[in-house]
């Protein structure tokens, strides 16, 4: 009787656990009604003429020709800007693996304002880098001499960063041609590349971001990187063998973070800067984490960011930032465990491979919640996305405690496939955020995930050596199929994922996502970067749109106020937080500019906005009221100027 009566037991308990794990299920009805909302159109990204050479696997180091296509498997990035200084985010800066080209064009649909170009590859090969052996892998956009224009920095699996410095107009060349110096146009020749720094190191970086780290007042950059600094991994040619990651749940062998503080910079003659890198920031644990994604954010409200790094095979971190000028210090934060919550998903003690992250404010409770991607492909390694919701005790930073608790099953945006940058914005104006992800591995005709499954429980001791590594050449397909979701929350509180009844369920293999308002209309819309195929621009048509706030935060001299922070006071006792984001997530980089949606209350009335930024002299503070549409606010040290766009929204 006790063996039938155990053997009931086990089916019941399999049962219970087995429906607990179903993620609740709305009615064709409800998903449909949900999806009525929204509306894209696709459109190819322009590409620069004669380019038509494309490669689908990059040629790596001999000891990682068996995981070809594994190491192949990252460099399409993405970043929307106002570049040409026409006031709106229209200008895109994109990667394409396929011809290593870092292109420069205005976004599909915005008007032929100039050709697409790409920037000036030549001197890629400066300090005796060979062009063989590098591989753009992301960029970065900000005015970082501080002349007002824009810049833009490209960083590399291979080389050390590529700054890509604006020159003033005095000193642009019209290339011989006197009809060209009355185009207001861009092209390659009106920015001068330079080094980040000289020390022809060989860095291989996944990301990299922008911020004002010690609280100066000038913006500093942060890059991150992947394998260990100093290796040979697309050299074709090289001996030897390469080191991969020391362990499955806890690698901490990869390349150095590089911290880069701003020193002095200027535009009147040939356009310049420096910057000083400071060693030994963090500690060996944190330094040396395989990093795929980072971003900085005020999450306790001194306008000093956090940061946190989305690692790959081992514990994400999150850093409270204690520094002051000239001076960095950053204090590890860690999650509380309580008996129901299993350890991976505590802050700082998760196993996970972290690919992409971003800040927003979920629940309208202006606090920044951290949104973040791992691998949940079904059948595969299910692990879970993240969603840390800030529980709003801020005071136990100072004590080392991550005040976040893990709740993205509680939301629905804990599965999808194998995801990289996830995105937090509001789409539809409503005043609750969307979230979307890039998602896809490697796509070919070969399932290996019976491959990659057994290399996830063997034995820590030989994961580092490539030759012991199950083959992942081209062919092979991991997650080749997935499409990238777009979640919509319900009435309830719960996400859910309709991409599908948009048409944006066809795979893509993606792996960075931009997002701006390129038009000004106050519809958010997109660029999804693609591995090994064409990239797409989103254009954001839909019909039942909100009223919407944007805030264009500058400083002084009209560049982005990078840090900078608007919280929105509604009706309803909501509160909405946003900042001037400098570059987080993996390889996608949104607009500087603030969106916030409305919904339909605001839509007549004033919104009370509560600006907070730092500058030279210390941090500010304003108060403004505006009506809904787009406004430019120079934030000075007295005061604030607002500049209203005259493009209100009128819907």
């Amino acid at each position: 009787m006790n063996k039938y009566f155990s053997r009931f037991a086990a089916i019941m308990l399999a049962a219970i656990c087995y429906v607990a794990a179903r993620l609740p299920a709305l009615s064709s009805s409800e998903m449909a009604d949900l999806a009525s909302r929204f509306s894209f159109k696709r459109n190819p990204l322009p590409e620069v003429s004669g380019h038509t050479q494309y490669k689908l696997v990059r040629r790596v180091h001999p000891s990682l020709e068996r995981i070809s296509a594994w190491i192949s498997s990252v460099g399409a990035a993405a970043t929307v800007v106002d570049l040409d200084g026409d006031g709106l985010p229209n200008d895109l800066i994109y990667i394409d693996p396929r011809t290593d080209l870092v292109t420069v064009t205005p976004v599909p649909g915005t008007g032929g304002r100039y050709e697409p170009f790409a920037l000036d590859r030549s001197f890629w090969s400066h300090n005796a880098y060979d062009l063989s052996t590098i591989a753009p892998t992301g960029t970065v956009a900000g005015d970082f001499n501080e002349d007002g224009l824009i810049d833009l920095m490209v960083y590399f699996w291979g080389r050390t960063p590529v700054l890509y410095l604006r020159k003033p107009a005095s000193i642009r060349t019209d290339n011989g041609n006197p009809a060209d110096s009355l185009k207001q146009t861009l092209s390659a020749h009106d920015f001068f590349p330079s080094e980040l720094v000289d020390s022809g190191e060989r860095w291989y970086s996944n990301c990299a971001t922008q911020a004002d780290l010690d609280g100066d007042g000038h913006v500093d950059l942060l890059i991150g990187n992947y394998f260990q600094d100093g290796a040979r991994i697309l050299d074709a040619a090289a001996a030897g063998t390469e080191v991969m990651q020391q362990g499955k749940a806890k690698a901490l062998n990869g390349g150095y973070k590089h911290v880069f503080l701003w020193q002095k910079g200027g535009g009147e003659a040939v356009p310049s800067v420096s910057y000083q890198e400071v060693k030994n920031v963090f500690r060996e644990d944190v330094a040396r984490g395989w990093s795929v994604a980072m971003g900085a954010a005020d999450l306790d409200g001194d306008l000093l960011p956090e940061i946190y790094f989305a690692h790959d095979f081992g514990p994400d971190r999150l850093l409270h930032n204690r520094s002051t000028p000239g001076h960095l210090e950053f204090v590890e934060l860690e999650g509380k465990r309580d008996l129901t919550t299993p350890k991976s998903c505590v802050l700082g003690h998760d196993s996970f491979k972290g690919m992409g992250c971003d800040f927003g404010d979920v629940n309208g409770d202006g606090l920044l919640d951290i949104y973040v991607s791992n691998i949940a492909t079904r059948f595969g390694l299910t692990e879970s996305h993240f969603l840390w919701q800030s529980t709003g005790a801020l005071a136990e930073m100072k004590r080392g405690v991550a005040p976040y608790i893990q709740n993205s099953e509680k939301l629905g945006l804990s599965r999808s496939g194998f995801a990289w940058d996830s995105r937090l914005a509001d789409f539809d104006n409503d005043g609750v955020l969307e979230a979307i992800q890039a998602c896809g591995f490697i796509k070919g005709k070969i399932n290996r995930w019976p491959e990659l499954q057994a290399l996830g429980t063997s034995n820590n001791q030989i994961v580092h050596n490539p030759r012991f590594w199950p083959s992942f050449r081209p062919g092979t397909d991991l997650s080749g199929a997935d499409w990238n979701p777009f979640f919509v929350r319900d009435a309830k509180g719960r996400y859910h994922d309709v991409a599908p009844l948009l048409g944006l369920n066809e795979p893509m293999v993606s792996r960075g996502i931009a997002i701006a308002d390129v038009d000004g209309d106050g519809r958010l819309d997109f660029v999804c970067a693609n591995q090994w195929g064409p990239s797409y621009f989103f254009k954001n048509e839909s019909v039942q749109a909100g009223a919407f706030l944007g805030l264009r935060l500058v400083r002084e001299n009209g560049s982005p106020a990078i840090g900078a922070t608007a919280v929105l006071n509604l009706s309803d006792e909501r509160k909405l937080v946003s900042q001037v984001d400098g570059g987080t997530g993996h390889s996608g980089k949104r607009s500087p500019d603030i969106h916030f949606g409305l919904g339909t209350a605001e839509k007549l009335k004033t919104v009370n906005v509560q600006l907070k930024w730092r500058n030279t002299t210390g941090v500010h503070q304003g108060t403004v009221d505006l009506i809904p549409g787009w406004h430019t606010i120079y934030l000075r040290t007295a005061d604030l100027f607002v500049q209203s766009s005259k493009l209100q929204a009128s819907r």
